[in-house]
């Protein structure tokens, strides 16, 4: 039933968007040949003609479209008539280009509306972290950091915690012996280095058994996220480091085991190699939490080699009230704001190649998770996906891509710096090729789609 839900939503969507050009188009005199549910491609389900236009649903949901005369070649409209979508003026036709992205957004905030007025609260992005439990080996540092069950995790390196992906990016991008060391360690030590050994130079390799004085083992930075990755947005990447080698590896463990200040070389090694091998370390963590209304610094404690500190985390949603009508719109526009302003990011990341195209996903993995959405966290919250959805509809209509408003606002824009009009023939061959882009890529998304459910991606 949960995806049945989801798939009338997304239905609502798609004639939202559709409706919001035919009635535009009707309101300037503009005559529509056909209002289509579903893309033409396989057998049509339904035609039925009322007034001057036909309504159709095809075999293939995933879309709609409305047709003008314009589109149609055996259309008996006379070629100047001004029921023509082309002989009307620029601004008219860029209206009804804009109309679907306008009614998807609008539809967006009502739903958004209408989940705050009728839940009395709306998601703030945030969430208070919990210690549930402590389940650490008896040798971690955990247990001496002054912990408790129940404290509520408010900061960790200086890093506010809102939610669980930062606590635990922080947790593992410092686990101990990781096989990065920043440039700075690394270059401190190799300084250390040559000032207790002086006369060995830092590239030459060192006499078998000759003894190196070791500097004192210094930790790591702490680590520290910004912004975008706090919110997930991004993810975390080191900067400025040294990648460890099978062989610095094996000397970094081999310097450890020894706990002595000095190292008997083998006769392989450089001080450069050295340097590199003891630098890794340990990220010291330093977590401050809130326990009955006071903030207590715990001691510093220090992530495995495994990136785990050995505790149960329990998470809080925090709920924005929207009791009042005032609070209602204000929330429902700051919740819609902020989540289309991660959407546009996240295109962003698409686009630079920053994210890969095997993480896109469309309309089978949406009705899938928005199913499972609806089933645990109940309506409200399969309404709020229905609304980033029609944003989501929203803004990849308006790229300036052919057979999408945004490229046939671009076609419009370039028609009015030229002072004419784009060859019909130029126009169509584009349309075309933007058409089959868009179904190799719609082709491309449901593969993606099916796997990741079938290897319980969701």
């Amino acid at each position: 039933m949960s995806i049945i839900l989801m798939l009338i939503f997304i239905s609502i969507l798609i004639l939202v968007h559709e409706a919001g050009h035919f009635f535009t188009a009707k309101a300037f005199g503009m005559r529509v040949e056909k209002f289509g549910f579903g893309l033409p491609i396989g057998p049509t389900l339904f035609e039925k003609k009322i007034g001057e236009t036909t309504f159709l649903i095809h075999a293939f949901l995933l879309g709609g479209y409305v047709a003008f005369p314009d589109d149609e070649k055996d259309c008996d409209l006379e070629e100047d008539s001004p029921e023509r979508f082309i002989n009307k003026p620029i601004y008219q036709r860029a209206l009804v280009v804009s109309a679907g992205v306008i009614a998807n957004v609008i539809c967006a905030y009502v739903f958004v509306l209408i989940t705050a007025i009728l839940w009395g609260q709306l998601p703030s992005g945030n969430f208070e972290i919990y210690v549930n439990d402590i389940v650490a080996a008896k040798d971690a540092s955990i247990w001496s950091s002054g912990v408790k069950k129940g404290d509520k995790i408010v900061e960790v390196n200086g890093v506010p915690i809102k939610n669980t992906t930062s606590f635990i990016t922080i947790i593992m991008q410092s686990k101990a012996n990781d096989g990065i060391v920043s440039q700075q360690i690394y270059n401190s030590n190799l300084d250390e280095l040559k000032k207790l050994n002086i006369g060995m130079k830092q590239d030459e390799t060192l006499v078998k058994d000759v003894l190196v004085k070791l500097p004192t083992n210094v930790e790591e930075e702490s680590i520290v996220l910004n912004e975008k990755v706090q919110k997930g947005l991004k993810k975390y990447e080191n900067s400025g480091v040294v990648k460890l080698s099978e062989k610095d590896i094996k000397l970094r463990d081999k310097i450890k085991a020894s706990k002595k200040s000095y190292y008997i070389s083998d006769g392989t090694e450089t001080l450069k190699d050295i340097a590199k091998a003891m630098s890794d370390s340990v990220h010291p963590v330093n977590i401050k939490v809130s326990r009955n209304g006071e903030i207590i610094e715990l001691k510093t404690v220090y992530p495995n080699n495994n990136g785990q500190l050995g505790v149960q985390l329990e998470t809080r949603e925090i709920l924005t009230k929207t009791t009042s009508f005032s609070a209602a719109i204000v929330n429902s526009y700051k919740y819609l704001y902020e989540n289309t302003a991660m959407m546009c990011y996240g295109l962003y990341q698409l686009f630079t190649g920053k994210v890969p195209m095997k993480d896109l996903h469309g309309i089978v993995a949406i009705t899938k998770v928005g199913g499972d959405i609806i089933q645990n966290n109940g309506i409200f919250q399969g309404l709020l996906l229905i609304a980033i959805i029609s944003m989501d509809l929203a803004l990849v209509n308006f790229l300036p891509i052919p057979a999408l408003d945004g490229g046939h606002l671009l076609f419009l824009f370039i028609e009015k710096i030229h002072g004419k009009r784009l060859d019909d023939k130029i126009v169509e061959k584009i349309g075309t090729v933007g058409f089959m882009f868009l179904v190799t890529l719609m082709i491309y998304v449901i593969f993606n789609d099916v796997f990741a459910i079938l290897t319980n991606k969701f």
